[in-house]
């Protein structure tokens, strides 16, 4: 395992999301014995480069068959290795949706499914390369666990505990270089355990993925307009962490969810699918990438005409707590 220690996540940060996901299956190669790590011809784009140099009988490059490259890491699977399988982020989780629904959702194989790049951190590259269903899909497929790490230390932990999870599971990278830094110490991460980053009685923020950091930076703000804010890293989108919610049902005010994936399917519908249950549930504000194909542009520029920054996180959640009174 690698050690988190605040060094490294500083490093990890700057790097960014793909690379700290090469080094951490690196490290985990030298533990694991029974390692196999396909790509569909994104070696290189998905932090493996020394990975296919220093263990070359555990990679497996398919060529562009993403579809293929989950039959192969399917049969992998059943003869027992613990097996992850990456593309970009809309062609691991759409062109490829028919077999992992059936090998890793109806069969239960020991696949995990890593998609990189997911929100709109290909940029330039296009709507053809952002992945704003992927958790969406994932999520309705019976039998997936689908976790999107907050940065990159967290992306550390989710390989790790990823491979120790006996289970087919969708991990969803989010962010680019530069990545922000939410965690810089070690902490206990659990799949299926959301982790409370601040406390706060007016208004609980769930946030995965990128919008994690960038909801701690809205939440420091809102404290000092006088609007006690909770944020809680809600990193496994499933099985969501019911009791984190109900507690934010029955204290705050206005829950709000923040996710850089479409306002449809993710976690913003996970959480409300849930609170649809039960009476008296306070408002919920959605915010997440519009139902909409975006404009191309650089990352951080996407963020911002998307409001998905923390600044205007802030104005978008005191608009809406101020019309509750």
């Amino acid at each position: 395992m690698l050690e988190v220690t605040p060094t490294n996540a500083r490093m990890w940060s700057r790097i960014g999301s793909r690379a700290v996901f090469g080094q951490a299956i690196l490290a985990l190669a030298k533990e694991t014995d029974n390692l196999m790590v396909l790509s569909a011809d994104l070696g290189s784009s998905s932090g493996l480069g020394r990975f296919q140099k220093e263990f070359p009988e555990k990679y497996l490059n398919v060529g562009i068959s993403e579809q293929n490259m989950i039959g192969v890491a399917s049969g992998l699977a059943k003869d027992g290795f613990t097996v992850f399988a990456t593309s970009f982020a809309p062609f691991i989780s759409m062109r490829a949706s028919e077999q992992i629904r059936m090998n890793l959702g109806y069969m239960k194989l020991n696949v995990k499914a890593v998609s990189i790049g997911s929100g709109v951190a290909m940029g330039f590259l296009g709507n053809s390369h952002y992945g704003i269903e992927d958790a969406s899909i994932m999520r309705s497929i019976p039998n997936l666990t689908v976790v999107g790490p907050a940065d990159c230390t967290e992306i550390v932990k989710s390989v790790f505990a990823a491979a120790a999870y006996d289970g087919p599971i969708y991990l969803r990278l989010t962010g680019s270089v530069n990545n922000p830094t939410v965690y810089k110490n070690d902490y206990n991460f659990e799949i299926g355990k959301a982790v409370t980053l601040c406390d706060g009685s007016d208004i609980t923020i769930f946030a995965n993925g990128s919008m994690v950091y960038e909801s701690l930076q809205a939440a420091k703000v809102l404290q000092e307009d006088g609007l006690s804010t909770a944020v809680v890293n809600m990193h496994t989108i499933k099985p969501l962490d019911r009791v984190a919610v109900d507690k934010a049902r029955v204290s705050a005010k206005l829950i709000v969810s923040t996710e850089e994936h479409s306002i449809i399917g993710g976690l913003g519908s996970a959480i409300a699918e849930h609170n649809a249950g039960h009476q008296n549930s306070p408002p919920h504000l959605i915010i997440g990438l519009p139902d909409l194909f975006s404009e191309v542009g650089e990352y951080r520029y996407l963020l911002q005409q998307h409001r998905l920054t923390a600044d205007q996180l802030v104005l978008r959640i005191k608009q809406k707590f101020l019309s509750l009174r």
